[in-house]
């Protein structure tokens, strides 16, 4: 919950204010003394009556009632504090910087909860602790610098770490990035990442809200509600980058199947920033050039034109480019004749576009004014430093009118870190965007343009027989019997071999007789077969039923045999692993033993859309293989992407399912036949709520 005490206070408290500017008390006053706040300001020391020109009181007891408080005071203050002020002066925000807490030890948490509690109890919002504070347009309660100037449409800015937030916003306004607010939540006692996220949703104004938001997670608490949130604003206009570090893989568990052993919380973290449409990043330098990305126009095609003064760079930019999926297609003659006459002799118009290292400002513009006009061009990215001769300040000047002018996005690459550095501070002063490395850019244009947005409603597809399913694994726990799991199967009316289960040589004769040879033979009771020796193919006669059917059951913790027809076809697979309170991830891929050699594989996170099963199959590698290769016959896409989206179902009706495989499953044209199937239920009934 955020209040609008926290937006937009009319009062403000410093509690524990300093003279020392150099102390976080003392900061954070001199942040708001000069920054944009214009309501009542106090400062709270028992040893002073005035602060920096503030109003000094020795006690909390002694403000007046106030909006909003800010505490730089020891941790053991904090919860009596915050009790005061929520009951006795109707403070609805609370901002604590101070450190101490959860981070620290068992009893600070205890403090923090203690503080949470408080503010929770009487409707305020809580920031913190262990943060930077907040910053937006009405005020700037933080104790770092820099503090920028806020622009209505700059970056929304929401961060868990403090210390991250600050390195972040300085590469990005060194930059040209401008930003609308920024929110530090440090241990989000109370208030998370998720839930200012869901504040700006809620509030989403596409006339005056920003369009551009940065996130830095090291949790994601409430990854449902990160879901429901990212994705509406999303789908409002919204583009989101977000780094979630801290992810790497936390130890090897038991899993009883080849999804649960190939996924980790890295891979649900992905999932959920794809089903979202948000853009992820890898560290603070991408998440600033990301950024930058995000706030030009939206660009639409894959054809790049590149005009610069320099050759080598162009061609870096140009291999760059085409790793990332880009074109820099030659631009028709009939457009750069006229050109060509207005550049220096030995300048090249093709693409890129080089007016050579003494082309003048008024050559760059009528460059960039005739890749405007070339309708097959998507965007203009500029390559423009010094080499140290003259002063880069009327390119520049260009650079920033046409970004402001062409309906086409314009990215300026400005190189000449020491040469131009003043150029470049002039630049990014009037809220000029650029980066230093082309390829730093081209990378960052790739995974904003390849990052793919909803296109369709968030929603649960139904299921057939959603009742008896329900009925048939109701209270199970553990790994279910196979004889269920097949049941499973054809109340999904997934098609599986004709198969029977036995326990002695004459069921396995008889068995054989009526299924007809070539067969398959599986021990029953192991989760994984292959691994055991639990698999043979192509059994062709009663002798060698017999001796497998033998050599199976003397398999450590075999419990019978199944005995199969043999399917022909591509061996694919369908896989379920439940990750906490993220839900169920789906993935697919190559089945058999190629999942385990192959490792290609893709994965979403339920409900799966019928449109995310396509891109999970086209996504493959293998897709190629899928689609038939070298004579192969192809298997039915639509049936493959059906089936993926009834097991998707099946997990909104039995959400206790922990994982799942499917696999080998057959397919050959028209039929996709699911040989073997594993089911693990939770051992202990606890469900994700989804």
């Amino acid at each position: 919950m955020i209040t609008p005490q926290l937006i937009r206070p009319r009062s403000i408290a410093v509690i524990g204010a300093s003279t020392d500017i150099a102390k976080p008390g003392g900061k954070i006053l001199h942040n708001i003394l000069t920054g944009t706040f214009e309501g009542d300001l106090f400062a709270v020391n028992p040893k002073a009556t005035s602060i920096q020109g503030v109003q000094c009181l020795p006690g909390v007891s002694a403000l007046p009632q106030v909006d909003l408080a800010v505490l730089a005071i020891p941790a053991r203050f904090c919860p009596e504090t915050v009790e005061i002020l929520v009951k006795e002066k109707n403070t609805k925000a609370i901002i604590v910087i101070s450190a101490g807490f959860s981070e620290t030890n068992e009893a600070g948490k205890i403090l923090e909860q203690k503080m949470a509690a408080s503010a929770a109890a009487a409707g305020a919002t809580l920031i913190g602790p262990n943060c930077i504070g907040v910053m937006n347009a009405h005020h700037q309660s933080v104790f770092t610098t820099p503090v920028p100037q806020h622009t209505p449409f700059g970056c929304d800015f929401i961060s868990g770490s403090g210390a991250t937030a600050v390195f972040i916003m300085e590469a990005a306004l060194s930059k040209g990035l401008s930003f609308s607010s920024v929110y530090s939540v440090g241990n989000a006692a109370q208030t998370s990442v998720e839930d200012v996220l869901a504040y700006f949703d809620k509030r989403f104004d596409a006339s005056r809200s920003s369009r551009t938001l940065l996130l830095y997670m090291e949790s994601i608490g409430k990854p449902q509600k990160f879901l429901t949130h990212a994705r509406s604003l999303v789908e409002k206009g919204c583009r989101i980058a977000a780094i979630k570090s801290g992810t790497s893989d936390d130890g090897v568990r038991a899993a009883a199947s080849h999804t649960g052993a190939m996924l980790n919380s890295d891979k649900s973290v992905d999932a959920l920033f794809r089903k979202t449409g948000v853009t992820r990043c890898r560290s603070r330098e991408e998440l600033s050039a990301v950024g930058g990305v995000l706030q030009h126009r939206v660009l639409d095609g894959k054809n790049i034109a590149i005009i610069t003064h320099a050759g080598g760079p162009s061609v870096i930019l140009t291999d760059a480019l085409a790793e990332g999926g880009f074109s820099v297609p030659p631009i028709p003659e009939t457009y750069t004749r006229e050109l060509r006459e207005q550049l220096f002799e030995g300048a090249s118009v093709g693409n890129p576009i080089d007016i050579l290292a003494t082309g003048t400002a008024e050559q760059l513009q009528k460059a960039i004014e005739t890749c405007e006009r070339v309708d097959m061009i998507d965007g203009i990215v500029v390559i423009f430093g010094s080499p140290g001769l003259f002063s880069t300040a009327d390119a520049y000047e260009v650079i920033h009118e046409q970004q402001q002018r062409c309906k086409k996005p314009i990215y300026a690459v400005l190189p000449s870190v020491l040469n131009a550095k003043k150029e470049m501070e002039a630049f990014a002063k009037h809220r000029g965007v650029y980066f230093d490395d082309e390829a730093v850019l081209a990378k960052a244009l790739s995974k904003v343009y390849n990052t793919v947005l909803p296109d369709e409603p968030l929603k649960r597809s139904p299921l057939p027989n959603a009742a008896q399913i329900r009925e048939l694994l109701d209270g199970k726990k553990g790994m279910l019997p196979v004889g269920d799991a097949l049941k499973l199967l054809d109340l999904m009316e997934i098609t599986r071999p004709d198969e029977r289960l036995v326990s002695s040589e004459q069921e396995a004769v008889e068995a054989a007789r009526v299924i007809g040879f070539p067969l398959a033979m599986k021990v029953v009771g192991l989760a994984h077969k292959s691994d055991a020796g639990g698999v043979i193919l192509h059994v062709a006669t009663e002798k060698a039923v017999k001796e497998n059917f033998h050599r199976l059951m003397a398999i450590n913790g075999a419990q019978g045999v199944q005995i199969s027809q043999m399917e022909k076809g591509v061996e694919l697979f369908i896989g379920v692993k439940r990750d906490g309170d993220f839900g169920h991830l789906v993935t697919c891929g190559l089945g058999g033993i190629f999942v385990e050699v192959m490792k290609d594989i893709q994965f979403a996170l339920a409900p799966l859309s019928h449109s995310e099963a396509f891109r999970m199959i086209r996504s493959l590698k293998s897709y190629p293989i899928i689609r038939g290769i070298r004579g192969m016959e192809a298997v039915n896409e639509q049936l493959f992407a059906d089936t993926l989206c009834n097991v998707s179902a099946l997990l909104s009706i039995v959400p206790e399912i922990e994982e799942m495989d499917i696999n080998p499953l057959i397919g050959r044209g028209n039929r996709l036949s699911a040989v073997d199937i594993i089911v693990k239920m939770s051992d202990t009934g606890d469900v994700p709520v989804l």
